[in-house]
């Protein structure tokens, strides 16, 4: 798939959403400002959902923001190129999958689970909720949750609602590319 200046700059506006959603959850003092640790929302991760709507930028975006994101991150160098796969990974499903929304969301939260939650119990301990796991399982399923989350609830909520023609129909009339 060939991107034109569209796609470019739809890239370009959601790996600074993913980026900056995430600037804002860490700065926040209210919730689970958490985007990094044993348990962790990152709220951000709603927008890998969008791939099953606008396809490539977002894919290419929110795997583009992750590294920016991780880039500043407490863990380092396993961490911005684990994660980011996992990104690019769990996009790629939703948007080769996204016939079906709830399936593609649901699939595309696991990658993040499996790919983080496989590393992150390197660095953090396991959540003391789960501790009577081996670390490495309970970090999995910790991260898997909060992907779940993020993804097939909040992230399948979004995309259904940004689905409907009466907000679709208005910006595919002026350019923008949907994936049918």
């Amino acid at each position: 798939m060939k991107l034109d200046s569209r796609d470019l700059a739809l890239t370009g506006i959601f790996a600074a959403l993913y980026a900056v959603i995430n600037l804002i959850q860490t700065l926040s003092p209210v919730g689970n400002p958490s985007i990094s640790g044993p348990i962790q929302l990152r709220v951000s991760d709603f927008l890998i959902a969008l791939s099953a709507l606008l396809g490539l930028p977002v894919v290419i975006g929110v795997t583009v923001g992750c590294v920016a994101v991780n880039t500043f991150g407490p863990i380092g160098p396993i961490d911005i190129v684990l994660g980011s796969l996992a990104n690019l990974i769990a996009a790629s499903l939703v948007m080769s999958f996204r016939k079906n929304g709830l399936l593609a969301c649901i699939l595309g939260a696991l990658p993040i689970g499996i790919i983080v939650g496989g590393y992150l119990w390197m660095f953090f301990p396991a959540p003391t909720e789960l501790a009577f796991l081996p670390p490495w399982i309970a970090m999995l399923i910790s991260i898997l949750i909060s992907s779940l989350i993020a993804v097939a609830v909040i992230g399948y909520l979004i995309l259904r609602t940004l689905s409907r023609p009466s907000i679709i129909e208005p910006l595919k009339s002026r350019g923008l590319k949907v994936l049918q």
